[in-house]
Order: C-alpha cells, then structure tokens, then sequence
C-alpha cells in the first residue's frame, strides 16, 4: 500500500490540467484542459451520450481519477475521451 509520502510524491510531477492517454494507436498523447467526453451512463445532472468538457483532474486518496465537471466531481471511468 502507498504511504502518504509516496502519494505526496508522484504529485509533485502532476497536474491538475492535463492528462496523458495511451490513444488507440498505441501512442502516448498528453491532453489538455478542457478536452471533450462522453457520458457513459446517466449520473448526476449529466445524461448518457451528451458530450462535456473537463475542466480539470484530480486524484483520491485511493490514487483514482476525478474529473471535474461543471464544478461537480465524477469518477473517470463514468466517461470515454473523445481525443482529437
């Protein structure tokens, strides 16, 4: 399990405005707020198939993915990136 040191550390190097994918072709791509998604289910105020922007990311503590968006906090893996 990851200390709280180690968490403090590997976010030193993050950012809350871009993200980096491995894209369909098997390349690294760095994406940068705000990039486009889809709404995989409905949740919240958000319906199943709308396109959104992120404005920003964050991680738990448990190291997971958030985004942010419309001010409101969802899980990554509510959305597909749609990567230009």
């Amino acid at each position: 399990m990851m200390t709280d040191y180690d968490i403090a550390e590997i976010l030193k190097t993050s950012s809350p405005s871009i993200l980096y994918i491995v894209n369909r072709n098997g390349c690294l791509q760095r994406l940068k707020c705000p990039f486009k998604v889809k709404v995989l289910i409905d949740i919240a105020s958000l319906s199943f198939g709308e396109l959104v922007l992120v404005d920003e990311i964050k991680v738990t503590h448990e190291m997971v993915t958030v985004f942010v968006i419309k001010d409101e906090y969802y899980f990554y893996y509510y959305f597909d990136i749609i990567a230009i």
